[in-house]
């Protein structure tokens, strides 16, 4: 599972990873909903933290979390 990103993302790439757009991912980051840290002015996002973040978005029943499933099914298989 996404193997064509690095290890560490920054929010556009997250935002391509996900088929999302920049304001959704910077939202998904600043909710804490995906994990990151700040250095300076730029974000920084783990990989892991993007597949924890689909990996339990699959056991919620959160009507955002199915929204987003439902519309991104295509990029996560």
């Amino acid at each position: 599972m996404f193997e064509n990103y690095p290890d560490i993302m920054t929010v556009k790439q997250l935002a391509q990873a996900l088929g999302i757009g920049l304001n959704s991912a910077y939202e998904l980051v600043n909710t804490n909903e995906i994990g990151s840290r700040k250095v300076g002015r730029k974000i920084l996002i783990p990989k892991t933290c993007v597949i924890d973040f689909i990996d339990t978005a699959r056991y919620t029943t959160n009507e955002k979390n199915t929204d987003f499933l439902s519309q991104n099914k295509e990029v996560l298989n």
